[in-house]
């Protein structure tokens, strides 16, 4: 299966720069996956999609303020610094902008001083590990000094911090943001219980992967990197009696789905290859799921997602539920209708 083969044309100005000022304004694209039917709503109208008995399953990671500016010391050469990953208490793999200027031993100033990084070594993909000293709370300097670390195809300014977290956010962790879970209010996820549908939190802290871009010439060449995910036992047992009851379990974005169908695979490696039964099981660990065409979905029966880029491993994954073709499809139509792409952008629910 090559790469290319997930491409689509999209013109550079439906490429979303700037939040709505009402989360659930967006539009809905809604196709269905068993006819390629498409319907255009807007999201306000997603619970006349959802049945009583079904699950909607959230990804509740928060957004940390990955990305901080700071000066060599020595130097003032300006570097850029984003925490991918927290490897012990004060020691971080990060991305660091130009990386030529930090080799082991570069001392890195933040704040004036406030906080300091020391560069341990280089690992791998040109990552550095990064030790930092400060006084105080990390936490607390870095909601101080950092900013939240944008997509790279995002160039305006966010004035507000919370427009790049989903409402629902509880655990720190995220080098981005779920973004399909944005369009979210408090008022329509109360809608939402109303109807009858159950809602089941999942963790999953969002890495860079997600916007690095597969450089293999064949999709199963490309390698994920790792995320961490955590599910309770609330929520597998929410998740569980929805399948066992025959609802369906609906992700809201494609961190939820990878959630769910990781702690699946660990269930089925437990029970009889035979059975039927697909549950997930309490837990975590990190995964590297990949999910593209031929894929087989253990849990998921429907998603929430925003239009992905082409040729990401994203927009595998959407086909790999929806069918690659009538995916193509579905993106040109939105096109076609000047729909808004990407992080910022408008959503689309397969069912």
């Amino acid at each position: 299966m090559d790469v290319k083969d997930f491409y689509y044309e999209l013109p550079p100005e439906l490429i979303a720069q700037d939040p709505l000022e009402d989360r659930s304004s967006s539009r809905l694209l809604v196709l269905h996956k068993d006819t390629g039917e498409l319907e255009h709503t807007g999201f306000k109208q997603i619970a006349e999609y959802l049945q009583p008995g079904d699950c909607l399953v959230l990804n509740n990671t928060k957004v940390i303020p990955a990305r901080l500016l700071g000066e060599k010391e020595g130097t003032q050469a300006k570097i850029e610094i984003l925490l991918l990953k927290r490897k012990e208490k004060d020691i971080w793999e990060t991305l660091v902008k130009p990386g030529k200027k930090a080799k082991p031993g570069t001392r890195i100033l933040f704040g004036g001083g406030l906080l300091t990084g020391e560069v341990l070594e280089v690992v791998e993909d040109g990552n550095r590990l990064i030790q930092f000293t400060y006084e105080g709370i990390f936490e607390e300097i870095l909601d101080q000094l950092g900013q939240m670390p944008l997509p790279p195809y995002i160039t305006h300014q966010l004035q507000d911090k919370n427009r790049y977290q989903t409402v629902y956010a509880k655990w720190e962790g995220s080098a981005a943001a779920p973004t399909a879970g944005l369009h979210f209010t408090p008022e329509l996820l109360e809608e939402i219980g109303k109807k009858g549908i159950s809602i089941a939190e999942v963790t999953l802290h969002v890495g860079l992967g997600t916007f690095r871009p597969v450089k293999a010439e064949q999709v199963q060449d490309h390698h994920m990197h790792a995320e961490f995910y955590q599910i309770d036992e609330q929520a597998a047992e929410i998740i569980n009696r929805t399948k066992q009851t025959g609802g369906r379990v609906i992700c809201v974005g494609t961190t939820s789905c990878r959630t769910i169908e990781s702690a699946a695979g660990k269930m089925q490696e437990r029970q009889n290859q035979e059975s039927e039964k697909k549950y997930v099981e309490p837990g975590g660990g990190w995964t590297d799921i990949f999910i593209y065409p031929g894929y087989q979905f253990q849990v998921l029966d429907g998603l929430i997602t925003n239009f992905h880029l082409p040729e990401s491993t994203l927009v595998m994954l959407v086909s790999a539920l929806a069918g690659r073709e009538q995916v193509l499809r579905a993106y040109e139509r939105a096109v076609e209708e000047k729909y808004r792409f990407f992080s910022f952008g408008d959503a689309m629910l397969i069912l």
